[in-house]
């Protein structure tokens, strides 16, 4: 007990910081998916890829067969994406924190699974994957 007094303030530094490294991961809210889930359903084709980036970020590097309807335009194009309501939709911007607010505006709209790109595009290029221009 002793010890515990002694170093109060040790150790409320301690949680504290602990606490800084694990509010990003609290804060995450939807599902998302690694760069290798997100692979593998793109090459079984059971995906379709909504890119919520602007147009010339779009422009510079986009995964292959990607759609880019920037995030402040999504609620009103995202009729343009009826015809994938089948299939699992993988939204990706650049760092995966926009993405998960538009996986829950596409779910809302009734797909039957939206889930963002962990990391988002910058994940992508760290794994050495492709981008197509």
């Amino acid at each position: 007990m002793k010890f515990l007094i002694d170093n109060v303030w040790l150790i409320a530094i301690a949680l504290i910081s602990g606490g800084a490294l694990l509010w990003p991961s609290f804060q995450r809210r939807g599902k998302t998916v690694s760069t290798l889930q997100a692979t593998q359903l793109i090459n079984q084709g059971k995906a379709v890829i909504v890119d919520v980036r602007d147009p010339a970020a779009f422009n510079a590097g986009h995964l292959r067969d990607a759609k880019n309807i920037p995030g402040k335009e999504l609620s009103n194009r995202i009729g343009e994406l009826d015809k994938f309501k089948s299939k699992t939709a993988i939204i990706v911007c650049q760092s995966g924190a926009q993405a998960a607010k538009a996986a829950a505006q596409l779910k809302k709209a009734g797909f039957a699974e939206a889930v963002s790109l962990d990391g988002g595009i910058a994940a992508w290029q760290a794994q050495g994957l492709p981008l197509t221009k």
